[in-house]
Formats: structure tokens, C-alpha cells, sequence
């Protein structure tokens, strides 16, 4: 009897499931006051192209994306928020590097949780090395994918496709039931309200409601993430050892499995890093994890994108859609793919990268910490004000 199950503060487990579902209405509250701020404070598509025009260069929407990323530690939160501005009116151009460069972004929960294992020489090589062959894995999906993506529009015409079957006027649509609107719609109309009547500009009223709701977003999913570790986590840790070393497929399913369920990459990746550290699993056995950890984290983009009606609704899905196609596509391309005519593995590319620099960061740990300042805020930070118009 599952109802009498208590957690371990002797807190009721339905309790926990409560907070988990109001969480979860405080994301789509949160997805749909950011898009209606943008809208509002632009005045349409026409001004949102216009305020992003600093990002039309895919190279710098990459940088934007992977430090606010790096700076939140959590590219649910980004990626939800790219979904409220694609919808407020964000070219789907502009947000398609914006979402490559969130998921390198988001390996830094990880390569920092690496650094707990620095007193011990061996146990902190195979935890880097753990940790960032998940950077290397983003890094080399982007430098496949951001050129064929300029080059054909690859992902913007699949996530076309998708988002119209969910979002178009057929009688599968997910308009023809969406339930969405009617609980979430009047929430951010008495807020908009209670901001329009006061003496201030609309157009700072406007970006107070987008903030507040970048800040609803960031506090639901920070909540979510720790209500689901004390239902959660001690399952999924069960479900590692259980999964993870029979093999590829069961990693990567098993790793996708445990993101859906505690709605965090980071999370879950952070799970495994240790583990690797003390040697119960090797890096080939993580390695496909990491992956499945990519896939279950689109979960999020998708249901901010439900929180979105009217004309922004098939912005919002398309670029949840983007996420998922782009993050399924690396893993079966990258890792499905053994090898380039014969000549370069690349499933083994990430693995050799990171054992390379694990080898290097365990002799001088400072170069740790530099990899991680570096790469992660100092570079991105400079090319962001040095491309920006």
C-alpha cells in the first residue's frame, strides 16, 4: 500500500507528489509569462527579430546559449526559456544554436562534480573522464550539426513537420485538447494586469513579466529536480546498477529513463560521475548513459512548449521539437555510426578526447579548473561581446 510509504524525514510520499505537480504548473505558468512578456515588450515578431538581431549570426546564439547555460546550470531552464521566446516571437534560426549550445552548457554539473574525486589521482582520472566525454560528445554533435544545419535547414524541417502534426488543424492537433490554456491563461492575464496598472513603462512591464517568469522557471525546476530525488533518485540508482553494464542500447535507454524521471540531465549524469570515480563502472558503460541523459532531457522543452496557445503555439513546439530531433539524431549518427568510411571512429572520438584530457588534468589539477572557467564562461563571455553587433 503505496499511500502509507513515507519518506525518509517521515514526510508523506503523496506530499512530495503534490509539490511535484505544482512545480510542474509553475513551469508552464512560468513558459507562457515569458513569451507573453517578450511579445508584449516587442510588439510582435517584427520587434523580436529586430532585439535579436545580435544573434541572426549562429555562432554567437550558440556562445548565448551555452553560457547562460554554464551560468544556471541547467539547460532545462534555458531550453524552456528559448521555448517562451520562439513563441513570443524568437527566429527559429536564431534558437536552433541557441539549443545546440545549452547542451554543452549543461556538462558543467558534472565536470564539477569530478572534482570531489581530486585527492585521489586514479579515481579523479576516471571521474574527469567521465564527466567530460559528455562535453566532447555535445561538442562534436555541434560541429557536425550547426554546419549541415546552415547548409540545408536540416532540423527546422523536421521539427516543421513534427510541431505542425501536433500543433497544426487537424484532428489530431494538440489544439483540438488542449487543457493547457484554460489553467495557466488566467494566471498570466491577472499578472500582466497587475503590472500594466502600475506607473511604470510598458515596455519595462514587459520585461518585468518575462524576468519574473525566467525566475519561476529556474525556482520550479531547481524544486522539481529535489522533490524528485527523495521519490526518485534511490530507484534510479537501483536502475543504474541494474542497466548500465549490459550494454549500449540498455545504457542509453536506461539514461533517457532516469532524465524523464527526475526531469534533469545534470542530475543524472551527476549520478553516474562518481560512480565511475570508484571504478564500479568503466567509461565505455557510462559513456552511453551520458547519451540516453540527452534524449530524456528534451522531455522538458516539450512540455514547456504545451504551456503555449495562439499564434506562438507552433513556434514553441517546433523548437522543442528541434531539441529532440537534434539530441536523438547525435546519438544515433555519433554512436549508432562506427566509423567514417573506415577511417575515423567516430563513437570512439569523444571516449580518446576525454581520456586525453583526464590524463593531462590529473597530473596538474589546475588544468581542471582552467578547462572549466575557460571553456565554459571566460571564451564563450568574450566571443559573445566581440561578435555582438
Amino acid at each position: 500500500m503505496t499511500e502509507n510509504v513515507q519518506s525518509p524525514q517521515g514526510v508523506p510520499k503523496w506530499f512530495y507528489w503534490v509539490g511535484i505537480a505544482a512545480c510542474v504548473y509553475g513551469i508552464l505558468v512560468a513558459v507562457g509569462m515569458v513569451g507573453a512578456g517578450f511579445k508584449w515588450g516587442t510588439g510582435g515578431k517584427d520587434g523580436a527579430r529586430e532585439l535579436f538581431e545580435f544573434a541572426t549570426n549562429p555562432f554567437t546564439a550558440l556562445l548565448v546559449g551555452m553560457f547562460a547555460t554554464a551560468l544556471v546550470q541547467s539547460s532545462s531552464t534555458v531550453t524552456s526559456v528559448i521555448v517562451g521566446l520562439a513563441a513570443g516571437g524568437l527566429p527559429i534560426e536564431s534558437a536552433i544554436p541557441m539549443i545546440m549550445g545549452a547542451n554543452i552548457g549543461t556538462t558543467i554539473t558534472n565536470t564539477i562534480v569530478s572534482l570531489g574525486h581530486a585527492g585521489k589521482k586514479k579515481e579523479f582520472k576516471r571521474a574527469f573522464a567521465a564527466a567530460t566525454v559528455h562535453d566532447f560528445f555535445n561538442v562534436f554533435a555541434v560541429v557536425i550539426f550547426l554546419p549541415l544545419e546552415l547548409l540545408t535547414g536540416f532540423l527546422a524541417k523536421v521539427s516543421a513537420y513534427f510541431s505542425g502534426m501536433l500543433v497544426g488543424g487537424d484532428s489530431m492537433s494538440i489544439k483540438g485538447f488542449n487543457f493547457i490554456k484554460p489553467i495557466t491563461k488566467p494566471v498570466i492575464k491577472e499578472i500582466k494586469s497587475f503590472l500594466n496598472g502600475l506607473p511604470i513603462d510598458d515596455k519595462v512591464a514587459a520585461v518585468i513579466l518575462a524576468l519574473l517568469g525566467v525566475a519561476l522557471i529556474f525556482v520550479s525546476i531547481m524544486v522539481i529536480g529535489k522533490l524528485l530525488k527523495v521519490v526518485m533518485v534511490g530507484r534510479a540508482k537501483a536502475g543504474l546498477h541494474a542497466a548500465v553494464g549490459r550494454g549500449p542500447l540498455s545504457g542509453i535507454t536506461s539514461g533517457a529513463l532516469v532524465t524523464v524521471a527526475v526531469q534533469s540531465s545534470s542530475t543524472t549524469t551527476s549520478l553516474i560521475v562518481p560512480l565511475a570515480g570508484t571504478g564500479v563502472f568503466k567509461l565505455r558503460e557510462i559513456y552511453p548513459f551520458t547519451l540516453g541523459a540527452n534524449i530524456g532531457t528534451t522531455i522538458t522543452a516539450i512540455l514547456a512548449a504545451t504551456a503555449i496557445s495562439g499564434d506562438g503555439a507552433l513556434a514553441a513546439m517546433q523548437i522543442a521539437m528541434v531539441h529532440f530531433a537534434y539530441n536523438f539524431t547525435a546519438v544515433a549518427l555519433i554512436f549508432g555510426l562506427p566509423s567514417l568510411l573506415n577511417l575515423v571512429k567516430l563513437r570512439d572520438l569523444p571516449i580518446n578526447c576525454a581520456q586525453w584530457l583526464a590524463e593531462v588534468a590529473a597530473d596538474r589539477k589546475l588544468i581542471a579548473l582552467a578547462y572549466i572557467a575557460l571553456v565554459f564562461f571566460a571564451i564563450p563571455a568574450v566571443l559573445i561581446f566581440a561578435t555582438a553587433k
